[in-house]
């Protein structure tokens, strides 16, 4: 009883922080993004790198833009990290071998950070705090730009012009992410996290063997791997690692981290289109789905099918007994819900419902709150296909925020949204199929079906997290996740501008007898309910053959 206590008073603590900080926040970020005054670090970096930052670009334009600086990133954390023997602070290790510095880029620059490596026994400092935490900034920042883009797309009409893409990857990065991670990462450090420069240290354990324990800049890289939902951890073990999350309340700082920016987005996306109510029906949307993944995961973990859990009240194994069952089910559930992918708790240990929680968090296409940035667009393009599916009920021409969803908005609308499927159902067969998928399985049934699942489902989502039974450090697997990282990220953001650019050549259609209501609670629980449906639809048999078979064993 005391523990389930507990856990619910940590929700619900979580819950009152994140709403605390929606408005001021998101209202922060609203200046930040339309403001029309260049500071002198931020005209030094236009001058830099070539750009003139009152210019604005056309859809395509920003795409490219997008495309090219993410090519840029590809190319230079492969060769930093093929480098790394001959650069400072290498602590001797060797060079990440090909295919795994291919899918590393990869997952760096797509915001993914999936990890088939031991961070402190495979990169040296450098490598760690230059190439992939700066990736952990800039791919955050990425993500709140084509996020920004869309809602222009909205908020303008009958132009041809988005934005700015290199003002607003710089804004989001210096503006936003830069000062709250500074702030989190010294609160970290006063919490215990590491943050030295030290190769390692040597120490003899309880059994008399010595071990020696990397430390590293773990602290800054720990701050904005969580607010810029990336989740790459400076160690192995992520965030059930003492050295980056030592105590419950750092626990629930990292988890607030991970929820802040993605629920303070739609007070911005309000202010942009100058309805502030439609702000708060986006986020009620997502604080529904959330509320409901969150107390389900909680529900399945503490379930205590068998003796040993019976006897610990709850699924107890591969949970660091600091934070505890609930706790870390909080955790599963927010950083599946976003594109974090980090982890403070094994989720291949979980029951098979709370396993099944953590994959449909990702296959809802991570909108509640999901990734910085990612998760609002993807929220956005899911509530252009509910007023699609809601016109064609009362056979009227579908409108959202002023804007007529036509056939060429609800195509681009629907290739979003199969893009992932594609890919997750795809990867998963081919990997079954091929002796190079099956051979890195450790469990056969539907628990191995459930490794190789999540991981597609991770990888093509963004999201980074695993079930750790499967062996994912060959070629194969490098190669195949890297592929479905790369376009899990890169389509999804070419059909996002596509519609933004389509939405800001029209003009505003002004509210009729027929315009569905945007902003109530019926339409609140349609676009919940739309998302749920179109999930069940596509993964529902994928599901029954793994998690959901092994769950009602």
């Amino acid at each position: 009883m005391g523990s389930t206590t507990a856990g619910i008073l940590f929700l619900g603590s979580l819950v009152l922080a994140v709403a605390a900080a929606y408005r001021p926040l998101g209202d922060y970020m609203f200046r930040a993004y339309t403001g029309t005054k260049h500071s002198r670090v931020e005209r030094a970096l236009y001058r830099l790198i070539g750009v003139q930052p009152d210019g604005e670009q056309t859809w395509g334009v920003y795409a490219r833009s997008v495309l090219a600086f993410s090519a840029i990133g590809v190319l230079f954390l492969y060769g930093f990290q093929r480098l790394q023997n001959h650069l400072l602070l290498s602590l001797g290790m060797d060079p990440v071998k090909p295919d795994q510095a291919w899918n590393t880029a990869v997952s760096f620059v797509t915001n993914t950070n999936w990890q088939s490596y031991s961070g402190e026994s495979t990169m040296g400092h450098l490598v760690q705090m230059a190439g992939l935490a700066v990736q952990n900034f800039v791919s955050a920042a990425v993500g709140m730009a084509v996020a920004i883009a869309l809602v222009r797309g909205f908020a303008r009409k009958r132009t041809d012009r988005l934005g700015n893409f290199w003002v607003d990857l710089t804004r989001g990065s210096l503006r936003i992410l830069l000062p709250i991670a500074f702030v989190a990462a010294i609160v970290l450090i006063a919490g215990g996290v590491v943050q030295n420069f030290e190769g390692g240290t040597t120490v003899s354990t309880l059994s008399g063997v010595h071990q020696t324990i990397t430390g590293g800049p773990v602290a800054g890289q720990e701050a904005i791997k969580e607010l810029g939902t990336n989740g790459g951890g400076f160690y192995n073990a992520n965030s059930a690692h003492p050295f980056e999350n030592p105590t419950s309340w750092t626990n629930w700082l990292e988890i607030f981290l991970i929820l802040l920016i993605p629920f303070a987005l739609p007070r911005t996306f309000g202010r942009m289109v100058g309805q502030n109510r439609q702000g708060y029906a986006i986020a009620a949307v997502m604080g529904v789905i959330a509320m409901g993944s969150v107390v389900l995961t909680m529900v399945f973990q503490g379930m205590h099918h068998g003796t040993v859990p019976t006897a610990v009240g709850a699924a107890a194994e591969g949970t660091e007994s600091r934070f505890g069952v609930l706790n870390s089910a909080v955790f599963a559930a927010s950083t599946t819900l976003t594109s974090t992918g980090a982890v403070n708790s094994f989720h291949d240990s979980y029951t098979g419902l709370g396993g099944m929680m953590t994959m449909f968090n990702m296959m809802l296409g991570e909108v509640a709150p999901g990734g910085a940035g990612s998760g609002l667009y993807g929220m956005l393009v899911l509530a252009v296909i509910t007023v699609f599916v809601a016109g064609l009920m009362v056979g009227r021409t579908p409108e959202y925020l002023g804007k007529k969803i036509g056939a060429r908005e609800i195509k681009l609308a629907a290739a979003y949204f199969l893009i992932t499927p594609m890919l997750v159902l795809a990867g998963t067969a081919v990997a079954m199929a091929t002796g190079s998928g099956r051979e890195g399985m450790l469990n056969s049934g539907p628990h191995g079906l459930s490794e190789v699942l999540y991981a597609f489902t991770s990888a093509s989502n963004n999201n980074g997290s695993a079930f750790a039974g499967l062996t994912v450090n060959t070629a194969f697997y490098d190669t195949a996740l890297g592929l479905c990282m790369a376009l899990g990220r890169f389509m999804p953001i070419i059909f996002v501008l596509a519609l933004a650019g389509t939405l800001a050549r029209q003009g505003h259609a002004p509210e009729s007898e027929g315009t569905l209501p945007t902003h109530r609670p019926q339409f609140v629980g349609m676009v919940a309910g739309v998302a749920v449906i179109l999930v069940a639809l596509t993964f529902l048999p994928a599901l029954a053959l793994g998690p959901l078979a092994e769950g009602l064993h």
